[in-house]
């Protein structure tokens, strides 16, 4: 016997175990199942799924008592009101991470600056920038073939032609070229993290979250390359962890940056800092 939306959403209560949004998960894995919007949801709460309807459903709530992340589930994540396409091959993006962009949209920039987008994935940090930016060049880079061919099907999904998606270990493929903005969520995380063994992360690859027992290898390393690939005047902006946010100004200052300053995530948790390369640097 078919279900009710009603009736459905309250079964989020199940994924308590292993959500910290059981409700909203329940309402996602409901909006793809019936196609709809999650105002469609609230005015028809009375709606009877079709068999079919209720079969899919079904297999897709199970596979999240499981612990499978919803945007694996139905193949997409939203992110600064963008629907990317997502898959195992990189991190699914955060709210968090989108602090990053509202700090580079602050930046004094040029109007039509050049910008790297290193550790792409998503491709979400430079797409969500040529959304709001469509003068800006962006270059998004990522070392992994699969996460260069996502970025590149969500590029073209959107079709911003502002944005190229290349191949590249940070800066390797990018010599000789300079920037107005490099920007980065960079792997943070320390090996040993004992949260690398709980909910999504678990589903997610090591290399886009580890960066060595300290967690600070890939950021110090960007920090120690971004010069050469900074127009004097130019900005440094990473996101990091929030217990790291003392050693990363600590590394732009004897790099030699100058204006270095961290900002606050959504639960006022020290999240990303950026700095200025100087223009007589």
């Amino acid at each position: 016997m078919s279900a009710d939306i009603a009736s459905l959403l309250k079964r989020s209560v199940e994924l308590l175990p292993v959500s910290d949004s059981p409700r909203l998960d329940a309402e996602l894995l409901l909006c793809h199942v019936l196609g709809k919007s999650r105002t469609f949801l609230f005015t028809w709460p009375e709606y009877q799924l079709v068999e079919a309807e209720q079969v899919e459903f079904e297999a897709l709530f199970a596979r999240r008592l499981l612990g499978e992340p919803v945007a694996h589930i139905i193949g997409s994540r939203e992110f600064w009101s963008l629907s990317l396409a997502v898959s195992p091959v990189t991190l699914i993006p955060r709210p968090d991470t989108e602090l990053l962009v509202e700090l580079a949209l602050q930046l004094p920039l040029p109007e039509r600056a050049a910008v790297v987008d290193l550790g792409t994935g998503t491709g979400a940090i430079a797409l969500a920038l040529a959304s709001e930016r469509p003068n800006w060049r962006i270059v998004a880079v990522d070392a992994a073939e699969g996460a260069v061919a996502l970025a590149e099907t969500n590029r073209q999904q959107f079709g911003f032609a502002n944005v190229l998606v290349l191949q590249s270990d940070w800066f390797q493929q990018l010599t000789g070229q300079t920037f107005d903005l490099v920007i980065s969520n960079p792997p943070y995380i320390e090996a040993d993290d004992r949260h690398l063994s709980e909910g999504d992360v678990r589903f997610e690859p090591a290399s886009a979250l580890v960066s060595g027992d300290s967690g600070l290898v890939d950021l110090a390393r960007i920090i120690c390359e971004a010069p050469r690939h900074l127009h004097p005047g130019g900005w440094l902006l990473l996101e990091h962890g929030w217990q790291q946010g003392e050693k990363v100004r600590q590394l732009m200052l004897v790099a030699g940056f100058v204006e270095v300053a961290t900002h606050t995530d959504l639960a006022d948790r020290e999240r990303a800092t950026l700095g200025r390369w100087p223009i007589s640097g």
